[in-house]
């Protein structure tokens, strides 16, 4: 076999190194090193920020002004482990879903609104 590129040939060399196998273990060093970049990059981050959700939502009290999701203000009248019901004015009052808050009025959300 004849190559023009003085690479490749060199190339051909290595990658069929003949009487040598390679054993199992070795081939499957770069799955595992690609799975721990992704649990390192994508898991770790998102369940520390699941986490922060988590411990935001079961912190809300009766009192505390919140804003929802839709742009919602208001302040707690009443919380249930899935509806909280909000008051946005004088006598009125807003049921809404609890994983709908996304932070304290005047504050930096904790939740990300969803892209609608």
């Amino acid at each position: 076999m004849t190559t023009t590129d003085p690479l490749i040939g060199p190339l051909f060399a290595l990658a069929s190194s003949p009487g040598q196998q390679v054993s199992p273990l070795v081939q499957l060093i770069p799955f595992a090193l690609v799975l721990a970049i992704f649990y390192f990059v994508i898991l770790l981050p998102m369940k520390k920020k699941q986490k922060k959700v988590q411990e935001f939502l079961d912190g809300l009290k009766v009192g505390d002004k919140v804003v929802t999701s839709g742009g919602l203000f208001g302040s707690i009248a009443k919380i249930t482990d899935q509806v909280v019901q909000l008051q946005v004015a004088q006598n009125v009052r807003v049921d809404i879903s609890k994983a709908a808050i996304v932070g304290y009025q005047g504050q930096a959300p904790v939740v990300e609104a969803p892209n609608t």
